[in-house]
């Protein structure tokens, strides 16, 4: 509703632009009369530090607007990566099954909490581990990436069942984990 309310505030040639992580950026597009004028500029967290935006393609959106949305990208100082409309784009699908098997270890018992962080750290040359990082993402959009993930691909490894654990949950565990 969001995007059918804004679609009746901005000037006719404006761009409309989301920086979801997960949802389905067609959908928002077709509640407009601007279909091809909508797209995703997914930045990353935090955005000033980070070089990297998925610049989001649904079917709807026209060359044109995918090549304005590039260039905004580069003028902001961004490597922009385009992608098409799906669960996670391409880092979020990607990272999510690796940190939900980061939690899978920690919850079956092959690491404590530090020793998995350590591995990936020291062994991958990750600038943080997986439990560190999703401590940052937060548990809540984790789990509801995780989830958007599922429902598209079916895959059992972007289940959130092992965010939703209470060991998980819970800070206070987490914290002596």
């Amino acid at each position: 509703a969001l995007f059918a309310e804004l679609d009746t505030i901005v000037g006719e040639g404006a761009i409309l632009a989301t920086n979801t992580s997960t949802l389905p950026v067609v959908e928002m597009a077709m509640v407009t009369g601007r279909s091809d004028r909508v797209c995703g500029v997914h930045f990353f967290n935090p955005a000033p530090a980070m070089s990297l935006v998925e610049i989001v393609r649904p079917l709807t959106a026209s060359d044109e607007t995918i090549e304005t949305v590039k260039t905004f990208a580069a003028d902001c100082g961004k490597t922009a990566v385009e992608v098409a409309d799906r669960a996670g784009f391409i880092v979020n699908a990607l990272l999510f099954p690796y940190l939900n098997n980061a939690v899978r270890m920690l919850e079956n018992g092959v690491a404590s909490r530090d020793d998995i962080d350590a591995a990936m750290k020291g062994g991958c040359n990750f600038p943080m581990g997986p439990l560190a990082l999703l401590d940052l993402v937060g548990l809540d959009t984790s789990v509801a990436i995780l989830d958007a993930l599922y429902d598209e691909f079916r895959d059992p490894g972007t289940s959130s069942f092992a965010c939703r654990s209470p060991r998980i949950q819970n800070p206070i565990q987490r914290a002596h984990s």
